[in-house]
């Protein structure tokens, strides 16, 4: 496989961290096991999202001691989304592979996503088939949201929650994240054509500190589920959602007027009186304005496509070895 830059780095992982300082050694010691054991250039990225904890100060002394791993500090806990495109923005490898911090995904997994990325697959995502987590607050949500989001994407997946999984660097380059929307990924990628596979993976109960997710973030999901919908069939064309439902209005508010016309010409009914010439009016005035909304999305949509520089996260700083 071709090198994708001077320093020899066909493998970057990268590694979204929040208070996980205890999990960080272990974590450390078994990625460098695994990935020194495929003989392929490598580099590990840790993203130290905003952490309270002694995060920092345990990415800073693994980092000294090992010339493959990169470090960025952000300068507040902006969320695992904008954490991962972080690592996006930084990687230098060839394969990107992305792994929680909590030590409940398997490192010894890793060779077999990549057997998938050689295989030629662009994205290999992670399922997991016996997750060790509470089932009321956390894996029938999980089943529920993965069931909605398979149907909604068209894409047969079981597990789009877990950030567990592997990608062609030119496939998370293409992508921008907001929100929760990491676990749309594929989902989003689908759209360019790419090729996504599923493999089964081993899962551990948490050792140390709290998950950070619970029934709190339902409401989120639901929304983002909302907006992968809006992404993936109207992002580039609002007025095909717009403009029907202000033509509904439109038509709606056009028969009430005719039908007063009528009442008015044939029968010289007073309409002033007529609760229906309000609503024929607040129908138009409905069309109008949806319409015209649509058509002012459509103008933001192009604009938006033409100037994505702006980043969704600020870094403090990054640690890294010189090449």
């Amino acid at each position: 496989m071709e090198e994708r830059d001077k320093g020899g780095v066909d493998i970057s992982v990268v590694v979204p961290l929040f208070n996980e300082a205890e999990n960080i050694p272990e974590l450390y010691r078994r990625l460098t096991s695994v990935l020194v054991g495929l003989k392929r250039g490598y580099e590990v990225i840790f993203i130290n999202d905003g952490s309270t904890d002694n995060t920092q100060r345990v990415l800073e002394d693994i980092f000294r001691g090992d010339e493959r791993v990169r470090v960025i500090e952000l300068r507040t806990n902006f969320g695992k989304a904008p954490a991962l495109s972080a690592g996006f923005d930084n990687v230098r490898g060839n394969i990107v592979l992305t792994i929680d911090g909590d030590l409940q995904d398997c490192p010894e997994d890793i060779p077999r996503f990549i057997e998938k990325i050689d295989e030629g697959f662009d994205i290999v995502s992670a399922w997991r088939v016996d997750r060790k987590e509470p089932f009321l607050t956390r894996r029938l949500p999980s089943c529920i949201a993965n069931w909605c989001i398979a149907r909604l994407s068209g894409l047969d997946l079981h597990d789009f929650g877990n950030a567990y999984k592997a990608y062609r660097a030119e496939v998370v380059k293409g992508i921008k994240l907001y929100g929760e929307h990491h676990r749309f990924i594929p989902a989003l990628a689908k759209n360019f054509g790419v090729s996504v596979t599923e493999i089964k993976v081993k899962n551990e109960p948490r050792r140390h500190g709290q998950s950070k997710y619970g029934l709190g973030r339902i409401p989120k999901v639901f929304f983002d589920m909302l907006t992968l919908k809006f992404l993936l069939t109207y992002s580039t064309r609002p007025l095909h959602i717009l403009g029907p439902i202000g033509s509904f209005f439109g038509v709606i508010g056009v028969f009430l007027g005719l039908r007063l016309a009528y009442l008015k010409i044939f029968y010289g009914e007073q309409l002033g009186t007529k609760v229906s010439l309000s609503v024929c009016v607040l129908c138009i005035f409905l069309a109008v304005q949806i319409i015209t909304s649509g058509l002012l999305a459509e103008l933001l949509v192009r604009i938006y496509y033409e100037s994505q520089g702006k980043e969704i996260y600020t870094i403090r700083r990054i640690l890294e070895h010189s090449t």
